[in-house]
C-alpha cells in the first residue's frame, strides 16, 4: 500500500494521531449547543490530558474547567486555569494538595456524597484556616456515587459546609448510565433525568435557607441530546472533543467524527487464519472493550488507511500486549486485504480517554492542509 500521508514516514508506530479539524468541530459543536441551552460550558479535561487540548477547549484557555485528578488539576492550574472542579469525591488525605492549589490562585471546588466528607472539610478549615468549597454530587440513575435528591442527609451535608466558612456552593450529577442509551430519545431521557434531579435537591436546599449558587450536569451523551436545562447553571462533558466508538455506536457523533486513532505498522501475516498482525496491541489501545455490549463490536477498535478512511469491515479482533491481530469481521461478506509488511494504518479506539492514556503525546495533523505535523506532549498521574 503506497505511502498516503509523507508526513508520517518518520513516526516511530504505534503512535496517537490527532486529526485538527475533526477536533475543532467537536468542541465547537458542543460549545454552541451549551449556548443555545443558555447555560456555561465547563469542559472535562480528563480525556485530552493536555494543555495544548485544554487551550482549545476552554474560552480564553483559562476555564471553567473539570478534572478526574489533583494531578490534573496542578498541571491545568500551572498553565493558568484558574476555575477548576475536582469531579472525583474528596477523601481527607487530599485536602493539603486542595488547599495547596487554592493557595496559588486556582479556585479549585471539590464534590462528596456524605456527611463524614463534610465534617473532613470543616475540621480542615477549623484547624487551617483555609475554606475549601464543594458541591453535593446527586445520584440521578443509579451508576455510581451522589445522594438521593430526597435524601434528609442532603440537608445536613449542606449545613455542615455551610458552618465551615460558606464551603457550600451548590450540587451536580453525572448521568453516567447514559453511555448506554441508544438514540437520541432515550439519551434526552437521560438528561432530563440528570435535571429533574439537581433542580429538586436545589428546590429542596433553598427552603432550607440554603441556596445553590452551581446547579451541574453533564455526561457526552446527555449534553448532546438535551431539550432544556431549566434551573441549570452549568454542563459539563469531556470526551465529545475526541469521540470514539463507543460514542459512534449510541449515535452520540459519526465514525468521520473520530478525531482521535492510533498509527500501527504492518508486522505480519497468518494468512491461512486470515489474520494481519500489527504492532499495536492493548498497551497501544488499551484493554477497553466498550463496543462489545453494543449492536456493532467493534473489537479492539475499527481500520482505517493511513489517510483515516474507514476500510469496510476490518477490525482489530484481538490484542496481545504489544501485537494486535486484524481479521474481517465475522460474517462480512469481503476478502483480507494483503497488506504487505511495513504498511501503515490508523486504528479508531473505543474508549478515546483509555487509548489515550497509553500515550505521551499527540501527533496533530494541522486543519490548514500542508502544514507540518505538530506535537502536543500529554501527561498521566493522580
Amino acid at each position: 500500500m503506497p505511502v498516503t500521508d509523507p508526513r508520517f514516514a518518520e513516526l516511530e508506530t504505534p503512535c496517537l494521531i490527532l486529526d485538527e479539524a475533526r477536533f475543532q468541530q467537536n468542541v465547537a459543536r458542543l460549545r454552541e449547543r451549551a449556548m443555545g441551552l443558555g447555560v456555561a460550558l465547563r469542559p472535562h479535561l480528563k480525556t485530552g490530558k493536555s494543555v495544548d487540548v485544554a487551550r482549545q477547549v476552554l474560552e480564553g484557555g483559562t476555564g471553567p474547567a473539570t478534572v478526574s485528578t489533583l494531578r490534573e488539576a496542578e498541571v491545568f492550574a500551572g498553565a493558568g486555569v484558574g476555575d477548576i472542579l475536582y469531579a472525583v469525591g474528596i477523601s481527607p488525605q487530599k485536602l493539603p494538595r486542595v488547599a495547596a492549589l487554592r493557595a496559588g490562585g486556582c479556585d479549585l471546588t471539590v464534590i462528596l456524597d456524605s456527611a463524614e466528607q463534610a465534617r473532613a472539610i470543616a475540621e480542615f478549615t477549623k484547624k487551617t484556616g483555609q475554606v475549601i468549597p464543594a458541591l453535593i454530587e446527586i445520584d440521578s440513575d443509579g451508576h455510581r456515587g451522589g445522594v438521593s435528591p430526597d435524601d434528609p442527609e442532603l440537608i445536613e451535608i449542606a449545613r455542615i459546609l455551610d458552618g465551615a466558612g460558606s464551603a457550600f456552593g451548590g450540587v451536580l450529577t453525572h448521568a453516567g448510565e447514559s453511555y448506554g442509551a441508544q438514540g437520541k430519545d432515550a439519551q434526552a431521557n437521560f438528561a432530563e433525568r440528570e435535571r429533574a434531579a439537581v433542580v429538586q435537591a436545589a428546590s429542596a436546599l433553598a427552603a432550607a435557607g440554603l441556596p445553590c449558587r452551581t446547579v451541574s450536569v453533564g455526561s457526552t451523551p446527555t449534553a448532546h441530546a438535551a431539550r432544556s436545562l431549566e434551573g441549570v447553571t452549568e454542563l459539563r462533558a469531556g470526551v465529545y472533543t475526541f469521540f470514539d466508538l463507543v460514542m459512534a455506536g449510541i449515535g452520540v457523533c459519526r465514525v468521520e467524527d473520530i478525531a482521535l486513532s492510533v498509527l500501527t505498522t504492518v508486522v505480519g501475516h497468518q494468512r491461512e487464519k486470515g489474520w494481519v498482525l500489527v504492532d499495536a496491541g492493548w498497551m497501544a489501545m488499551s484493554r477497553d472493550r466498550g463496543t462489545a455490549n453494543q449492536p456493532v463490536d467493534q473489537g479492539y477498535g475499527l481500520v482505517c488507511g493511513e489517510n483515516g478512511e474507514v476500510i469496510a469491515d476490518l477490525i482489530l479482533s484481538a490484542a496481545n500486549q504489544e501485537h494486535g491481530t486484524i481479521t474481517v469481521r465475522p460474517g462480512a461478506a469481503r476478502d483480507l486485504p494483503d497488506f504487505p509488511v511495513g504498511t501503515r494504518l490508523r486504528i479508531l479506539p473505543n474508549h478515546a480517554c483509555a487509548t489515550g492514556a497509553q500515550h505521551t503525546r499527540y501527533h496533530v495533523v494541522p486543519a490548514k492542509a500542508g502544514q507540518p505535523l505538530m506535537e502536543w506532549p500529554r501527561f498521566s498521574g493522580w
